[in-house]
């Protein structure tokens, strides 16, 4: 290069340095929020809920203040599958996001030496000599394209934003956990609870098929007595077996979210005397309105988060319809054992241009693939947004129906318990067959179990609701146990990324051009 252009070509190179990463070609992604979603509300909503401080919508099971509740949660945070592969997804994504930020360096870095022995014949009259002499080399060359058009930072906006979709995924992992094993707990309570109702009806019906039978036998009744009485006992009977049967499943399906084969539960038998009760939770308490709450569920932040990592991909796309300028750097150094043999160093630098003028519309069909998939996670996005809005309405609905039942149950129990209390007395008395009687004990047992079912009913209505809220996505736990990460690190070098895997979850900021 001669004196006069190589400040000529400094500045051109300073000054393609100066704009490589300033022209971002695509979309910068816009929130895709639809206009009923920034301000939802629901009546049924409103009537089941009140504004307060506890517990938190993080927490939201500590509103049943049940101790073995909180134990399997806090067992299934720290032992759970699915939530320990959720984490290490974000670690994951958190390595993908590396690799996206070494795009900003030189992409090509080669190196390499070698050594050529070589003989030759040389003769000077009539002394022929013949010798042998090694050749040296060593070569360095370095490539960098210049993000001339924001290829590699809309690559580490997309890797970026896939990070954080990846923690609101975790995030999504607690929430789901965290409802499926407070109901199946409830699963187990309420069949604990018709276990005994049933066992109780069964004995009482029981002493009417023992007397039955003793009047038959004496020939004081007839045999249809008799036998309505054997089918009334022994069809309660059969429903035993199958009530301990769905207690059995419940355990074995606890034992599992919990990362346990089936086996003993310590928690649930660290506080007994719950066995027959089910709670009566009337309202939900949370700290925001509906809608901010909806917005701020995990699944909708990581469709929201997906969709703004796809909106990057379309300018990564769109930068190859543009030319590539790469620095182009070449170092290399020759050398011979030949006595007398110079050696040599040669260094070569300067810019490139690549262009794919004729790629036959690949590029255009690329950019538009890219597009399409933004468009099609928009319409998920918003159809997640619609779906978490029903749940919570669904939820609220069929709670406000199961209190409303609720009354209504708890009266018609013990109006068929004042029956059955009548019925035997006119019958001892002898104005009554013993069909009132049989009748009388079936509609006690048909209200009781009934009332059982329709507080399990509202239970899972509560349960429902927080978790269509986005509630309960708040742990202790780290993204990685420690013993993972021991057994990580013997088998590769993770720097520092699986300390920061030690960190419990947080909900996420806004990543760089990602939705708030």
């Amino acid at each position: 290069m001669s004196p006069f252009m190589r400040p000529y070509g400094i500045a051109v190179l300073s000054g393609a340095v100066c704009v490589s990463g300033c022209m971002r070609v695509g979309p910068d992604f816009q929130p895709q929020h639809e206009a009923w979603s920034e301000h939802w509300s629901s009546e049924s909503i409103t009537e089941v809920t009140q504004q307060g401080t506890q517990p938190d919508v993080r927490q939201w099971w500590l509103i049943f203040d049940d101790q073995n509740l909180e134990r399997l949660i806090a067992a299934a945070d720290a032992n759970n599958g699915d939530l320990k592969i959720a984490g290490l997804r974000v670690l994951e994504a958190r390595a993908q996001l590396g690799i996206a930020l070494a795009g900003r360096y030189p992409q090509v870095q080669q190196a390499s030496a070698d050594a050529l022995a070589s003989a030759r014949k040389r003769s000077d009259g009539a002394n022929p000599r013949s010798g042998a002499f090694v050749q040296y080399g060593a070569g360095f060359s370095v490539g960098w394209e210049l993000d001339f058009w924001g290829r590699f930072s809309r690559a580490i906006e997309s890797a970026d934003a896939a990070f954080f979709a990846a923690q609101a995924n975790r995030d999504d992992a607690l929430v789901l956990l965290h409802a499926q094993v407070a109901d199946t707990y409830f699963t187990l309570r309420v069949a604990q609870a018709r276990l005994r109702i049933a066992r109780e009806n069964a004995q009482l019906q029981k002493r009417s098929y023992d007397i039955a039978q003793k009047l038959f036998k004496a020939g004081e009744s007839d045999e249809l007595d008799f036998q309505q009485a054997k089918t009334q006992y022994l069809g309660t009977l059969s429903s035993i077996p199958d009530l301990e049967s769905q207690i059995v499943l419940a355990r074995h399906a606890l034992s599992v979210l919990i990362g346990r084969p089936p086996g003993p539960l310590p928690e649930l038998d660290a506080q007994a005397g719950k066995e027959g009760l089910v709670p009566l939770v009337d309202h939900a308490v949370l700290q925001d309105v509906p809608a901010d709450l909806l917005l701020r569920r995990p699944d909708v932040r990581a469709a929201e988060y997906q969709m703004a990592s796809q909106s990057a991909l379309i300018g990564v796309a769109k930068a190859d319809l543009y030319p590539s300028v790469s620095l182009l750097g070449t170092l290399t150094w020759t050398a011979s054992s030949l006595t007398g043999a110079p050696s040599t160093l040669l260094f070569a630098a300067g810019p490139s241009v690549t262009w794919n003028v004729f790629d036959y519309g690949r590029i255009t069909n690329n950019v538009r693939v890219q597009d399409a998939r933004l468009q099609e996670l928009t319409v998920a996005y918003q159809n997640t947004v619609r779906e978490a809005a029903r749940e919570a309405d669904d939820a609220a609905t069929a709670l406000i129906a199961a209190l409303q039942r609720d009354t209504i149950l708890n009266d018609a129990q013990g109006a068929a318990r004042r029956s059955l209390t009548l019925a035997n007395t006119i019958y001892r008395e002898g104005y009554s067959d013993f069909q009132r009687v049989l009748d009388a004990q079936r509609a006690l047992f048909a209200q009781q179990d009934a009332y059982v079912v329709n507080r399990s009913n509202a239970v899972g209505s509560v349960i429902a609701l927080y978790k269509a809220l986005g509630g309960g996505w708040e742990t202790e736990q780290p993204l990685v146990d420690a013993a993972t990460r021991a057994q990580m690190r013997q088998r590769t070098d993770w720097g520092d990324l699986l300390n920061e895997g030690s960190q419990s979850s947080a909900t996420p900021g806004r990543a760089e051009g990602a939705p708030r």
